[in-house]
């Protein structure tokens, strides 16, 4: 039987369909593209290309945050049957309204036409910025739904994950260059891939362990313990921190040690203190504390490059 979807109308409405897109953390997410283009451009781009960008990239993270919800609809809501409400106050993704769709909040059929809409905008903007971005974007999406539909089938879907959230940073890039060097793509992608990995999914999956495992969930805490996901996150954030200075040195922009200082404080920070006090605890707390430190990481970067842009 379908389940009736409550009346909301308005301002309420809104606030649905943005929780809906988990728009606080998209809105986080947005730094990574622009953070890519700048590291690589060395400069500001044009007024033009930033304000398009903008609109771009608030498409596309707008889009294929619903998409997870969309293709989730019948795990979220299985989810929600067998555990209940189980979101984390803390969590940043919970910020709002949790799976609006599956607490009958939101139709499915808004939710498809929520996540259309915004798509046709993301394509629409990646098209005058670049056409290349728009198979990105394609790429993004088609990854998101795979990740999705392996929630039962094997663990390894974290990889598809990590190939997810690179996807804003590589389009951002190509956003403001047709031809950008394969091996800055290269050292990029595997920043952001690990980043993902050790900052956002394994944590994530971490603090959901006991409702994954009722859902016979397929993640990296649920299939080899606790243990190997804390060494999971410690060593692709330790690489991620390391991997983040050589993208810096790469650069157009002449950083000197000051901020190559600044930048690897930041990884230690926001990743690696975070993620070495979950590995002392073992505490579900902490797992959500490396989340939320891990998603401010590309905005905390951002603006160390910016402040270099500027000074420069």
């Amino acid at each position: 039987m379908t389940q009736p979807v409550r009346s909301y109308a308005g301002i309420q409405k809104l606030k649905l369909f943005l929780a809906l897109s988990r728009t606080p953390h998209g809105l986080l997410d947005m730094a990574t593209p622009a953070l890519g283009a700048l590291l690589w451009l060395g400069r500001f781009p044009a007024v033009e290309v930033i304000f398009l960008g903008l609109i771009t990239t608030f498409a596309g993270y707008t889009a294929v945050y619903a998409l997870n919800d969309v293709i989730d609809y019948r795990a979220d809501k299985e989810k929600l049957k067998l555990c209940g409400n189980t979101g984390v106050e803390c969590d940043l993704d919970a910020a709002m309204v949790r799976h609006p769709m599956a607490q009958g909040c939101l139709s499915f059929t808004e939710g498809i036409l929520w996540t259309a809409v915004w798509s046709i905008v993301a394509v629409w903007g990646a098209y005058h910025l670049n056409p290349v971005c728009i198979l990105i974007f394609a790429m993004g999406c088609l990854l998101e739904t795979v990740y999705c539909l392996l929630l039962k089938i094997t663990h390894f879907r974290t990889l598809v994950s990590g190939g997810v959230k690179t996807a804003g940073a590589i389009a951002g890039i190509f956003a403001v260059d047709p031809k950008p060097s394969p091996l800055f793509l290269f050292m990029l992608f595997l920043w952001f891939f690990l980043w993902e990995i050790g900052g956002q999914n394994v944590p994530n999956d971490w603090t959901d362990i006991e409702t994954d495992r009722r859902l016979d969930a397929r993640t990296i805490p649920v299939q080899l313990g606790l243990d190997s996901a804390n060494i999971v996150i410690m060593g692709s954030l330790t690489a991620a921190t390391i991997l983040c200075v050589f993208v810096f040195l790469g650069s157009p922009i002449p950083f000197e040690l000051p901020f190559l200082i600044a930048a690897t404080s930041t990884g230690l920070l926001f990743l690696i203190l975070p993620a070495a006090l979950l590995y002392k605890t073992k505490k579900s707390p902490y797992a959500m504390v490396l989340f939320n430190m891990a998603s401010t990481y590309p905005l905390a970067l951002l603006i160390i490059v910016v402040v270099g842009i500027i000074s420069a």
